[in-house]
């Protein structure tokens, strides 16, 4: 005991020297055990043979016997063959004992074993057979409690290590799966469990192991594992208690973690709770396939939850933060499509991409809601290279319970975690796809619902609780690309429509000038004329004084002609963009080399802005330029119409100065084109229109 020998060479010793002093025939150190048997820890024998029960034999206790009379009364007990009954008592009368003494060990104020000698002798042990036994059980005491104190310090140091090499791990915000596996062997290798597992309690009633280990190294129940709670099992009772749990006997464990557990060979095991910032978030299970856990299990796991603990809300904050930020930036990437007035389907197609791989979901779609009842998916994504199974264009009747219906009749976000209890032809459709949840929130563009947007899963597990306000966020923007969509489109028809008239005007002002002023100059100079032509050759000095005034009626009807013209091309309306263009080229003052790409008539607005841009180039050009040269290209091509007018001259021109270009852009931008311009002084100018040849069409 002095020089603190192993547990085992002490009840070795102790037992040979009880049987050598007391001349018995056999002498037996038991351990009492907390399942209701004996173990036998140290044996000697008198013949020098093997013990007849070596160590490890275990005695179940009941009945008549030395080692249940010391347990019961926790005195010496003595006890004869004749009397003797139980299962000790039957393994000793298989060995011909005859008689036995047995003396309670205990070990700082509690029943640890008995010391026992038994007799193959007729004869009785003698009567001091008791009290010579104490004095070596005190012994005994004294020998565990230094054992049991070295055994505890030594675990409590592999404790301390255990945790600190988590808490390291930790500290170092390692991946959680890293910590939940260091956690699970740190835990097995403590206890001394057969099995060891972390596992997670889900939304949907389930529980999902995250952190396995086995002292096989095989793997019973794989990291993933997903079982329904429910029954009497420590898993259950945790979860439903919120405190540690304990069972001591499978065979009455029951729902199906106790089957699971009962099929790998489970026979007791512990758990205790985890809880993440005062939630509960899982538990932490050690387990074992024979004998019981120790009573400090509980205490000892609890160590180890707490760093479990602090190792999910950091991994949780980390992805928070994380999540935080592509959120941040995925809405400043749609914002800013938003702010350059990007088209809606291409806002729309930006939308739904960066929700659905922010949300890490299957699917993900953006939905119109019409005035028939219907509701139109107008931008879907898929996180498959696959075909998207709700192409643009789908539609969804309205009806029964299902995410679709319950946005637009409540006007706020909807969430149907099961969809297989969801109704209506919205929902049949979506189950077709395997879809098993969906989240929707609405979108509202200045006070009316316009539609919704929706994320799509085919997992078995809910989306996340916070889906709603995620998609709240996108949804706002989606808001205002259409609100800009429909002002932006509202705009461009109220300056068609300005346009329009102002043509209408034009045409008016040059069918007065052609068919009343120009016909009357006309008639008047025919007048003037006839009367010239039957003056007698007497009146020659009053001829002479009416040609001035004829030729100036032609003057004045030539300018007349002109200014109509001007107002509205008869030209353009009788022929067309080229022979319009033509006569153009022929009337500048600068040479003119004409191209023009166009086959047959365009619509009215399509010409007469074309035309105009060219006009306005080549009298800017005559005015200014100081150029030798005009290129004029025209070219319909993709459905759009670009006319090019390129001039070798000084340059320095702007848009903004002077109401001719500033009325080209503003005709150009009403029917959905582009005017541009490019001028750099010494370098010649280039004006260059892109123009539409189908009117845009408007937010979905």
């Amino acid at each position: 005991m002095a020089r603190a020998a192993p547990p085992a060479a002490v009840f070795a010793a102790v037992t040979a020297e009880v049987g050598r002093v007391l001349s018995a025939d056999v002498t037996l150190m038991s351990r009492y055990d907390p399942d209701g048997v004996a173990t036998v820890v140290g044996a000697w024998s008198s013949t020098g043979a093997a013990a007849p029960t070596p160590i490890g034999s275990r005695f179940e206790l009941g009945g008549r016997n030395v080692h249940t009379l010391v347990r019961e009364t926790r005195r010496p007990a003595r006890v004869v063959r004749a009397d003797a009954s139980g299962a000790a008592a039957e393994v000793f009368r298989l060995l011909g004992i005859r008689s036995c003494v047995g003396v309670p060990i205990s070990v700082e104020g509690r029943l640890w074993g008995v010391m026992s000698v038994v007799s193959t002798r007729d004869e009785p042990l003698p009567a001091d057979t008791e009290v010579q036994l104490a004095g070596f059980t005190e012994l005994v005491a004294t020998a565990i409690a230094n054992a049991q104190a070295r055994v505890e310090l030594r675990g409590f140091a592999e404790e301390q290590a255990a945790l600190r090499r988590v808490a390291t791990l930790v500290a170092r915000a390692a991946p959680a799966e890293e910590v939940f596996a260091a956690v699970a062997a740190e835990i097995g290798q403590v206890v001394s469990a057969d099995m060891t597992v972390l596992a997670r309690y889900d939304q949907d009633g389930a529980e999902t192991t995250v952190g396995v280990w086995s002292s096989t190294g095989a793997l019973p129940v794989p990291t993933g594992t997903r079982v329904r709670l429910g029954g009497r099992n420590v898993v259950s009772l945790v979860f439903e208690t919120g405190r540690p749990a304990r069972i001591d006997d499978y065979a009455e464990v029951s729902g199906s973690v106790g089957d699971i557990a009962r099929g790998v060979g489970i026979r007791a095991s512990v758990g205790v709770p985890i809880s993440v910032e005062g939630r509960p978030w899982g538990v932490v299970i050690a387990a074992s396939g024979g004998a019981l856990l120790p009573a400090e299990t509980e205490s000892r796991l609890a160590g180890f939850t707490e760093l479990v603990a602090t190792a999910i809300a950091n991994a949780q904050a980390r992805m928070e933060l994380r999540g935080y930020a592509d959120e941040q930036a995925a809405l400043r990437r749609v914002a800013t499509l938003v702010a350059r007035a990007a088209p809606p389907e291409e806002v729309f197609a930006a939308v739904t991409a960066e929700v659905g791989r922010l949300l890490s979901v299957d699917l993900a779609l953006l939905n119109r809601y019409d005035p028939d009842g219907t509701a139109t998916a107008v931008a879907p994504w898929s996180s498959t290279d696959d075909a998207v199974p709700f192409p643009v264009g789908t539609r969804w009747c309205l009806g029964g319970r299902n995410v679709t219906t319950l946005v637009f009749e409540t006007g706020r976000a909807a969430r149907i975690d099961d969809y297989a209890d969801a109704t209506g032809s919205a929902a049949d459709l979506t189950r077709e796809q395997g879809i098993r949840s969906i989240v929707g929130a609405p979108i509202s563009v200045e006070g009316r619902l316009w539609g919704f947007m929706s994320v799509l899963s085919t997992r078995e597990e809910p989306l996340p609780a916070g889906s709603e306000a995620r998609l709240a966020g996108f949804t706002g923007l989606v808001a205002t690309a259409i609100a800009n969509a429909e002002t932006q489109s509202a705009l461009t028809q109220s300056r068609a429509r300005i346009v329009a008239t102002a043509d209408t005007t034009r045409r008016r002002i040059e069918r007065d000038l052609h068919d009343g002023a120009q016909q009357r100059l006309v008639s008047l100079a025919m007048q003037l004329r006839a009367a010239q032509a039957v003056l007698p050759p007497e009146a020659g000095e009053l001829a002479a004084r009416l040609d001035p005034v004829a030729a100036g009626l032609t003057g004045v009807l030539d300018e007349l002609r002109e200014i109509a013209r001007g107002i509205h091309p008869a030209v353009l309306a009788e022929g067309g963009l080229r022979p319009a263009l033509k006569g153009l080229a022929r009337r500048s003052a600068v040479p003119v080399r004409l191209d023009v790409s166009v086959d047959g008539r365009l619509p009215e607005p399509i010409e007469l802005a074309a035309y105009y841009v060219v006009c306005e180039a080549l009298t800017n050009t005559a005015k200014h330029a100081a150029a030798t040269v005009i290129d004029v290209q025209v070219a319909a091509d993709a459905g759009v119409l670009r006319v090019c007018v390129r001039d070798d001259g000084r340059g320095g021109a702007d848009l903004t100065r002077g109401t001719g270009l500033v009325g080209l852009t503003d005709r150009v931008e009403a029917l959905g084109g582009h005017l541009s311009l490019q001028s750099p002084p010494g370098a010649g100018t280039t004006m260059q229109m892109a123009l539409p040849l189908t009117p845009r069409s408007g937010p979905g």
